[in-house]
């Protein structure tokens, strides 16, 4: 029998330490070796128990989330699966620990003592099962791109940049959109994987660090070249022609794979408007979000481009979309930006 992925649970509450030890330990693949009250609890116990997979609540008195994790990912890095409230500054600190190094978060449903966790169980247990194979460092080594020949693209007269993309996403969309020029001839569509109310914080944050504009979706506006839009959390993000114009289409439509925004529905959206070249960007994350709905974009003229494995923090929607043979280019993630704009230059 394999050993078990051993935990480390941290929240202020002893409630809830006690409903997440019991949530975790009933998955056989999960030890909970020890809780934690607070970070500067966290920290001593960490050395002498050694956890595999820490989850980690932010607000917390004596040392908070954010503080314990800086001095964690600077001493000894270990995966950590933040456990944050769906509160805008709960949104704020989630995607400020996601920069500082933790591997994904999950949110509490009903603030910091959550009578209901129960409902996200089973997300708990497939981000901390699934924790200790992300790669908490990736190598900053440029991988080899890697070239297949281009169908011949159709005429058109306009482009549309798409973007899958789930762990690690926050991060990857950072380095790749803060390198593109406010005068890029085309839109760009994005679904990052998270829940509602945490959309809007990050394209807010990206929206001030890049020289485009990044807002997240709204339902019927027109796209508009220089802008990308963030599918919101807990919507499918889809898109139709009005008139001369595309316009953007949130739907509540069931869940793709387990997600809603999902690669694959904005992806086949897409496929479904013709005369325009499509670029495809499939980064990291866990599953095969996106390949669905690239199969369909290259029955036109898409030229994809996935992320390759060296920068990854999760290759598993790029992996899938590479074996399938529907990627044109795989190339590091510190060189995406670059291709984009050189496609949008065909």
């Amino acid at each position: 029998m394999e050993s078990r992925i051993k935990v480390l649970v941290v929240d202020d509450s002893a409630f809830m330490r006690k409903v997440i030890t019991s949530m975790l330990e009933s998955d056989p693949r999960l030890e909970v070796v020890g809780t934690a009250r607070n970070g500067e609890d966290a920290l001593k116990k960490r050395k002498t128990l050694a956890p595999d997979v820490m989850t980690l609540d932010v607000e917390m008195p004596v040392m908070d989330g954010i503080e314990t994790l800086k001095r964690l990912m600077s001493e000894n890095p270990l995966p950590i699966i933040i456990v944050s409230s769906t509160t805008k500054e709960g949104a704020e600190n989630a995607l400020t620990a996601m920069e500082l190094g933790a591997v994904d978060f999950i949110t509490k449903p009903s603030g910091p003592i959550s009578l209901d966790l129960e409902k996200v169980r089973d997300l708990l247990i497939e981000k901390v099962a699934s924790a200790p194979n992300v790669k908490l460092k990736p190598t900053s080594k440029k991988a080899p791109v890697v070239f297949r020949p281009l169908q011949q693209p159709v005429p058109f007269d306009k482009t549309i940049i798409v973007i899958g993309t789930s762990t690690g996403g926050p991060k990857a969309l950072k380095q790749v959109l803060t390198k593109l020029p406010k005068d890029l001839p085309a839109p760009i569509l994005i679904v990052q994987h998270m829940p509602a109310g945490f959309t809007e914080s990050l394209a807010n944050r990206l929206n001030s660090l890049c020289e485009i504009h990044v807002k997240e979706a709204e339902d019927g506006e027109i796209i508009r070249p220089g802008v990308a839009y963030i599918a919101p959390g807990g919507y499918h993000l889809e898109t139709k022609r009005l008139g001369t114009s595309i316009a953007l289409h949130l739907t509540k439509e069931e869940p793709r794979k387990g997600h809603r925004p999902s690669a694959d529905v904005l992806f086949e959206s897409v496929s479904a408007l013709s005369s325009i070249y499509k670029v495809a960007v499939i980064m990291t994350g866990m599953g095969s979000d996106g390949t669905e709905g690239l199969e369909q974009l290259k029955r036109g003229s898409c030229y994809a481009i996935a992320e390759s494995e060296q920068s990854c923090v999760v290759f598993g929607m790029p992996k899938v979309a590479i074996e399938r043979k529907l990627v044109d280019e795989v190339t590091h993630l510190e060189l995406i930006a670059d291709s984009i704009v050189r496609q949008c230059k065909r």
